[in-house]
């Protein structure tokens, strides 16, 4: 009879704690579903995708075609205040000086 008693009361610790393990386990899964799911939200804008040669070409155009821009900008106020020094004495560069 205290057999039976001590396996009664082992049975119903046994089932608690299975029911326990099980709802943790449904826990454990649930939140692992929402990582995954945030997961492949944010992969998709963190992790960097290769470029193709259309998006390097274009990107590489426009580049170029600033650096043009910029170029063109400084030459023409090079030129500006070049021919904006007339009159008045004319500031050189130290070497220019002694080649002339």
């Amino acid at each position: 009879e205290q057999d039976e008693k001590y396996k009664t009361q082992e049975f119903k610790s046994l089932d608690k704690t299975i029911a326990e393990l099980s709802s943790d386990r449904e826990s454990a899964s649930s939140e692992l579903a929402a990582v995954l799911e945030y997961y492949s939200k944010i992969k998709e804008r963190c992790i960097a995708k290769p470029e193709t040669y259309e998006e390097r070409r274009a990107r590489r155009a426009a580049e170029i075609e600033g650096l043009k821009v910029a170029l063109r900008t400084l030459e023409e106020e090079t030129a500006l205040l070049q021919h904006g020094r007339r009159g008045g004495k004319r500031h050189s560069f130290r070497g220019a000086a002694m080649q002339a």
